[in-house]
C-alpha cells in the first residue's frame, strides 16, 4: 500500500483503537486475548479491502502502529484525541498531503470488500450499519468543513452535516459493509460465521 507523495485522488483512513482495549462489549463471551485477536483480524480484513489504495492508520498505540507499518500503511499518530478529533485531524493532514478524497472505514468490519467502490469523487457517501444508526464507512472530499460525529446515532448526524454544507450525498446500503462486530449477537451473524476464524 503506497504512501501518498503529492496529489492523489483517493486514500483510505482507518482509525484503530489499541487491540488490547477493543471490543469490551464482548467481554462476556471472549477473553481479553480473544478480543485482541479478533480486533486485529477485522482490522486486517479492512486493510485488505483497501486493495492498492494508500492506507493511513490513525492511532495512539505503539502495537497498532507497528502492525500498521508492517502492513505497509502510513501511521498518523493521534495521542489522546478521541475518535472524532483523530479523524478530523487526519482529514486535514491528508488534505495537506494532496489527497482529494478519503474513505474512512471502521476497523471492525468483518466483511469489508472493495472500499474503493464506495467513493464517488466530490460527493459524500455514507454506509450505515445494519440498524441505520452508526456510520461504518464515510467517503468524502477533503478540504471541506465537515466534522465527524461518531457515536450512537452518527449516521443521521453525518447525513445532516453533509446536507447542511450543501455537499452531494449518497446513502449506500451495503449488506457486507453494514456488518460490524460490536456485540455477542454480531458474532453469530451468518455472514460473519462464514469467515470468522475458529
Amino acid at each position: 500500500m503506497p504512501a501518498v507523495d503529492g496529489r492523489t485522488d483517493l486514500a483510505v483512513l482507518v482509525p484503530v483503537k489499541a487491540f488490547r482495549d477493543a471490543k469490551a462489549r464482548l467481554a462476556g463471551v471472549c477473553s481479553a486475548a480473544e478480543r485482541a485477536t479478533l480486533a486485529r483480524w477485522t482490522a486486517d480484513r479492512v486493510l485488505d479491502a483497501a486493495g492498492t489504495l494508500p492506507v493511513f492508520i490513525a492511532c495512539d498505540d505503539r502495537v497498532v502502529a507497528d502492525w500498521a507499518e508492517q502492513r505497509g500503511a502510513t501511521v498518523l499518530w493521534r495521542p489522546g484525541l478521541g475518535l472524532n478529533a483523530a479523524v478530523d485531524t487526519s482529514m486535514t493532514d491528508l488534505h495537506g498531503r494532496g489527497v482529494r478524497h478519503v474513505v474512512v472505514a471502521h476497523a471492525d468490519l468483518a466483511r469489508a470488500e472493495s472500499l474503493a467502490s464506495v467513493a464517488v469523487l466530490g460527493s459524500v457517501t455514507l454506509v450505515p450499519d445494519t440498524k441505520l444508526d452508526g456510520s461504518n464507512v464515510v467517503a468524502l472530499p477533503t478540504g471541506t468543513s465537515f466534522e465527524f460525529a461518531y457515536g450512537p446515532g452518527s449516521f443521521r448526524r453525518h447525513l445532516e452535516r453533509a446536507l447542511a454544507l450543501g455537499l452531494p450525498v449518497c446513502v449506500r446500503r451495503d449488506p457486507l459493509l453494514a456488518i460490524d462486530i460490536d456485540t455477542p449477537a454480531d458474532l453469530t451473524h451468518p455472514l460473519v460465521q462464514e469467515v470468522l476464524p475458529r
